[in-house]
């Protein structure tokens, strides 16, 4: 055989994350081995995210390390795939540019990698096999885990929500669920094999949708789950604001496994720019919707995406959104300047706003955000807490890192024997991005 050794880049969401597994899973099975240098690994896979502009630049960049490499060794081979892949402009700029890319297919037929794989491995000729939709999800697709210890499953693919300034619809492509029996299948595995932590990935799983006289929904399917024994913490993500109902909301007052953690993406604090972004909901109504949560369940930690200087956003919009952070008191947020995507409505508009007052309004709201996060971190000042041993730290090998119920990072000096245990730590030192323990002995 040719090539023994590749290398999977994954750029962007858990989504992206959970396919590359998938693709790792198929080049195990073919016989090659993982190489952690993508320059010297014979077959390299770049896994791609549209969703922000970063993430397109990073994918340039690194397809621009690979040309010499590509040019040294001609049996090397560079293949492309995942979300970027789905736009025409992208594929038109690989053909022109990137004469040194090998495979390029997108989001809906990467159950197909096996034979596109052997194909242009015999041929030696560029092959370019795009989707542009599917009706069904691929099962019983291979993975190599990164962890032994938590894993992503995907219930669904796609998104039928269409906001303004994303292009995961026309990517990812419409909403599809898995059959209820695959994910417990895929769980009930996952769990018998020592997992204790999943998480559960759909572009929006609020609209999860079952089978009719079985698990209909999201709700009944976390209780399904719930059951299964083994597995410890159950999270999911992403959820959209518009389907969140009172039946899912109980599950947290019900389950016993589900994490009192909730990542609920406001976007915006200004019903004008909600109007604008297509959200179908007000910021009156996801107020509403975090108030239920934190009466039925008083110490979950919710966290949120939002997006400064989407079009037309005025100073009072911007003001909104600070005012609606203040009430909800999220524990984190991840916080993104508007950047135009081709090919989605918003990229049109002709009220874009310009870039000194896009990272004006940033900077501020960050700093709204990390004087609430160091004050709800306080919490956990001296207190005990489970926490799921994940490796060592990235800062300091000698110590190890995990994470809380609620995703707190805690770093606390330790064996590397408690990698993948969850175990009580006291806190000895609450910062604003982290936490500080010593293990709790029995």
């Amino acid at each position: 055989m040719k090539y023994k050794t590749y290398h999977v880049v994954t750029f962007g969401c858990q989504m992206n994350e959970r396919d590359s597994e998938t693709l790792a899973g198929f080049m195990e099975e073919l016989g090659y081995s993982y190489e952690p240098d993508k320059i010297v690994a014979q077959v390299v896979i770049l896994n791609t995210c549209s969703v922000r502009e970063n993430a397109d630049k990073k994918f340039f960049g690194v397809l621009g390390q690979l040309k010499h490499s590509h040019e040294e060794n001609r049996e090397k081979l560079v293949i492309v795939c995942g979300c970027m892949m789905q736009q025409q402009h992208i594929i038109d700029t690989l053909k022109q540019k990137y004469p040194w890319v090998d495979l390029v297919f997108g989001t809906h037929n990467i159950g197909d990698f096996p034979k596109l794989f052997k194909n242009v491995s015999e041929m030696h000729e560029r092959i370019i096999d795009v989707w542009e939709n599917s009706d069904t999800i691929a099962e019983g697709l291979p993975a190599k885990r990164m962890y032994d210890f938590k894993a992503y499953v995907n219930i669904m693919q796609g998104c039928n929500n269409f906001c303004a300034y994303c292009i995961v619809p026309y990517t990812r492509g419409r909403e599809r669920s898995r059959k209820p029996a695959e994910i417990l299948k895929e769980i009930n595995c996952l769990a018998q094999s020592g997992c204790k932590e999943i998480t559960l990935l759909g572009q929006n799983v609020n609209s999860y949708k079952g089978e009719e006289g079985g698990i209909e929904n999201f709700a009944q399917l976390l209780r399904e789950i719930d059951k299964i024994d083994g597995i410890e913490r159950i999270r999911f993500m992403t959820s959209h604001p518009k389907d969140l109902s009172d039946e899912l909301i109980d599950c947290f007052k019900d389950l016993k496994h589900l994490c009192h953690c909730f990542h609920l993406p406001v976007q915006s604090g200004s019903n004008a720019v909600l109007k604008a972004m297509n959200r179908h909901y007000d910021r009156e109504q996801y107020l509403g919707r975090v108030a239920k949560l934190k009466e039925v369940c008083p110490d979950i930690a919710i966290t949120t995406d939002i997006i400064v200087g989407f079009p037309g956003e005025t100073e009072e919009d911007f003001k909104d959104t600070l005012d609606l952070v203040k009430q909800v008191r999220y524990d984190s947020a991840f916080t993104f300047l508007y950047s135009i995507r081709e090919g989605t409505p918003a990229a049109s508009w002709t009220n874009q706003i310009p870039e000194e007052i896009k990272h004006e309004r940033f900077n501020r709201l960050i700093e709204v955000i990390h004087e609430i996060q160091e004050e709800e971190m306080k919490q956990f000042q001296d207190k005990i807490i489970p926490v799921l041993i994940e490796g060592t730290s990235k800062t300091d090998k000698s110590m190890l890192t995990g994470r809380t119920e609620s995703l707190k990072t805690v770093d606390l000096p330790g064996d590397t024997s408690l990698v993948g245990k969850i175990v009580p730590v006291k806190i000895v030192k609450a910062q604003t991005f982290s936490l500080y323990g010593e293990l709790v002995n029995d």
